[in-house]
């Protein structure tokens, strides 16, 4: 594949870009990255968590699954996956600075994140407010953001009482995920700051055929 573009974003930051059908993205990290894609042609048009696990028939997708829209249009593929330590996510919505500080006013901080807390650590922003504010210049309203796909995200699901819990588990270096667009796309992630583990830059580059 010929690369096009490569860039580093910093923890805590969000990154927007745009594909066209054919092209490959691949996101490359140790940390949780919250994805969300879009057809260029609709915005309104966007990637669906779940059709996406309906349409694959499963909560646990990776290499040869599809991400779906809300109408069952195929957005993208994921062409590989070397994720080996864990799962991907497809269960919760977007971390944000409301939802640490609701954390901990109720005195649960320790029990979503597994460890204790200074009042410096707890981030004034999550992937929210980043994802918003990388999609501000593309016209889309916070609120018109989907649920994500949380990469590299391994949650704990007990599959009798559907509880979850956050693990530790992240990726090696060197890891990455590469999606194709099976449209003209607009794309965008954050790098979460991942509370359990504590955040990352991650790598973005993108391929065409």
């Amino acid at each position: 594949m010929k690369k096009l573009r490569e860039e580093t974003v910093p923890y805590n930051t969000g990154w927007a870009g745009e594909l066209k059908k054919g092209q490959v993205i691949r996101i490359s990290g140790t940390t949780t990255v919250d994805f969300v894609a879009f057809s260029i042609q609709n915005l309104r048009e966007r990637f669906d968590q779940a059709r996406t696990k309906v349409y694959n028939m499963k909560i646990f997708i990776s290499a040869g699954d599809k991400l779906m829209s809300k109408s069952n249009q195929h957005l993208m593929t994921i062409v590989e996956d070397t994720y080996r330590e864990g799962t991907h996510d497809l269960q919760k919505g977007t971390c944000s600075g409301y939802r640490f500080q609701l954390a901990k006013q109720e005195g649960r901080l320790r029990e979503y994140y597994h460890r204790d807390f200074k009042d410096e650590e707890i981030p004034d922003h999550g992937c929210w407010e980043n994802l918003s504010q990388a999609l501000k210049p593309y016209g889309i309203a916070p609120e018109d953001i989907p649920s994500p796909f949380n990469l590299y995200q391994t949650m704990k699901i007990d599959g009798v009482t559907g509880r979850m819990e956050h693990t530790a588990i992240r990726p090696r270096p060197g890891t990455y995920v590469d999606l194709k667009a099976e449209t003209d796309l607009l794309v965008a992630f954050s790098a979460c700051p991942d509370l359990p583990v504590g955040g990352k830059p991650v790598g973005v580059a993108i391929y065409e055929p």
